[in-house]
């Protein structure tokens, strides 16, 4: 049974419900505007609630699934870094071969390029072999220089393949002068150092009461036959007279980078 309020609250909505409907259209309008206007923000945190909760269950995932893609991303990383390190190693030798063949279009000298492709563990500074052989022309003692200067000459040459006696192989000679107008003096390179030192030779052998002095470069005389003259195989670094004290010697910084070849070329007669 309803009590006496009650029965007056519900007379009075049914009131409020005829009073509503006997409104004009326009005016009914603007009130149910209003009344859905306040169930409105209950009604958008519902569906926030719901969206918030659905995204929730997307992105909690396993830990194994989480772990398996964290190392796909390593593996990705990784691939693309080994793929950008040699992009740019190819750009470096892109830009070196350019020189290179810029360079040897302005000499006179009949020349082949030569990749090196080994050092002998054993004796790593003083050795180097190359990807070209008798097949492709080489023999035994032809110089061998970069764009900077001489490197040395061919020892043993297979059919693909050659060995390269460097610079700093104190059994390499090479017949030598400075290239300056003003001194003349001639002499033989040598290279009495260590490993350490593989990039740096002797000039010898010229006479005591010389011009030469640091800064000066040092080039291929052209004796003895293996090495034409005018190749350039590096600058003075100091002068001092000899244990012999009738001759003077000096130190020669080596134009080539004898520890970091990686192409030459090799002059033909």
């Amino acid at each position: 049974m309803l009590k006496k309020p009650q029965y007056i609250a519900l007379a009075l909505v049914i009131v409020v419900v005829l009073i509503i409907f006997n409104l004009p259209s326009q005016t009914m309008s603007r009130c149910k505007l209003a009344i859905s206007g306040l169930f409105l923000p209950l009604f958008g945190l519902a569906g926030s609630s719901a969206q918030l909760i659905e995204k929730t269950g997307h992105t909690v995932l396993p830990r194994s699934v989480l772990t398996k893609e964290n190392q796909k991303l390593r593996q990705e990383n990784e691939q693309l870094r080994i793929q950008l390190m040699q992009n740019d190693e190819l750009f470096r030798e892109n830009s070196r071969l350019r020189q290179s063949l810029e360079w040897q279009k302005q000499t006179r000298w009949k020349l082949k390029l030569g990749h090196v492709i080994s050092r002998d563990p054993a004796n790593w500074w003083r050795t180097v072999q190359i990807d070209i052989g008798s097949a492709q022309g080489i023999r035994e003692n032809l110089p061998v220089l970069t764009s900077q200067g001489l490197v040395g000459r061919t020892s043993v040459v297979g059919q693909n393949r050659s060995q390269v006696l460097l610079l700093g192989d104190p059994n390499l000679r090479v017949g030598a002068s400075i290239s300056d107008k003003e001194v003349r003096e001639n002499g033989i390179t040598i290279s009495t150092s260590g490993p350490l030192d593989n990039n740096l030779v002797n000039f010898q052998y010229f006479s005591r009461n010389n011009a030469v002095k640091p800064g000066q470069t040092v080039i291929t005389s052209g004796e003895g036959g293996v090495f034409p003259k005018g190749i350039v195989i590096g600058q003075i670094l100091d002068v001092r007279n000899s244990n012999i004290g009738v001759s003077s010697e000096a130190r020669v910084k080596v134009a080539a980078n004898l520890n970091s070849l990686e192409e030459v070329w090799v002059m033909f007669p």
